[in-house]
């Protein structure tokens, strides 16, 4: 006759397995916003790639944490040069899928941000007015601003689901873009002209 755990030692086991898995997430977040920071110079060098690096340049420049990328001058610059709707879409998915850095440093653990005020303050207005949290992502997502990773990680740490948090955080990315590269195609077309 086999025995089973008790419920309170599956209970810790099940915990235990959800700190080390937080914990990891939140290392690998750290280590690749950092590496990102580092080789930077590097990165630019995807430029060449077209749309393809557009999508990789914004993907990378997105998932860094709180650390300034300049992803949008190259939606911008590369906009100017090639189908401007095409790299607002590739831009606007790079960009979301980036945003995931964020989100999972929410659903790690809060203790990297949480003490500042800021983030407190979102957190809290996100949490207790739920019926806002899509209108909160979705305007922090469409104003260049260097303070999404907060809305990302509020929204990691409020569980929102996955999909919901991209979809909402690309559309918002693609009007976002669309609006970067069509400046960048028309403000060409004033120098030429």
């Amino acid at each position: 006759m086999k025995q089973n755990k008790p419920v309170h030692s599956r209970i810790l086991t099940i915990n235990l397995r959800g700190k080390i898995l937080r914990i990891l997430l939140l290392i690998v977040v750290v280590t690749s916003t950092i590496a990102i920071f580092l080789y930077r110079d590097r990165i630019e060098a995807l430029s060449q790639y077209g749309y393809l690096g557009v999508f990789l340049i914004n993907l990378v420049a997105s998932g860094t944490i709180l650390l300034p990328a300049p992803g949008a001058l190259f939606t911008y610059a590369i906009g100017a040069l090639l189908d401007p709707t095409v790299v607002g879409l590739a831009s606007a998915a790079g960009a979301s899928l980036g945003e995931l850095s964020g989100y999972a440093a929410g659903v790690s653990g809060q203790a990297v941000i949480s003490n500042t005020r800021l983030y407190r303050r979102l957190y809290t207005l996100m949490q207790s007015h739920t019926k806002f949290t899509t209108l909160i992502l979705l305007v922090a997502a469409i104003i260049p601003n260097p303070f999404f990773d907060l809305v990302g990680m509020a929204s990691g740490a409020l569980r929102l689901p996955l999909l919901r948090f991209l979809s909402i955080t690309f559309l918002g990315n693609l009007l976002k873009m669309l609006s970067i590269a069509y400046a960048g195609h028309y403000s060409l077309q004033w120098f030429i002209a």
